[in-house]
């Protein structure tokens, strides 16, 4: 399954390639891509544990950037 998400409060390019690059490693994660330009996050995960890695992206994301919040 792929999706896209809104990002809001996402201050810096360098934030937004770390959040890529641990997003990236969550298990079950084919590809993802958070672009600070358009303030967007796109993943491709697993339709089956979507909805339980998603959970796992809002946390490695709220720990790289404390005020960026995924609109769902």
């Amino acid at each position: 399954m792929k999706k896209r998400y809104k990002l809001v409060d996402l201050d810096c390019a360098n934030c937004a390639a770390k959040m890529e690059d641990a997003i990236k490693k969550i298990d079950g994660v084919q590809d993802a891509t958070v672009s600070f330009m358009t303030q967007k996050l796109t993943i491709e995960a697993e339709d089956e544990r979507f909805d339980a890695i998603m959970r796992e992206v809002v946390a490695v994301c709220k720990k790289v950037e404390p005020d960026c919040q995924i609109q769902m």
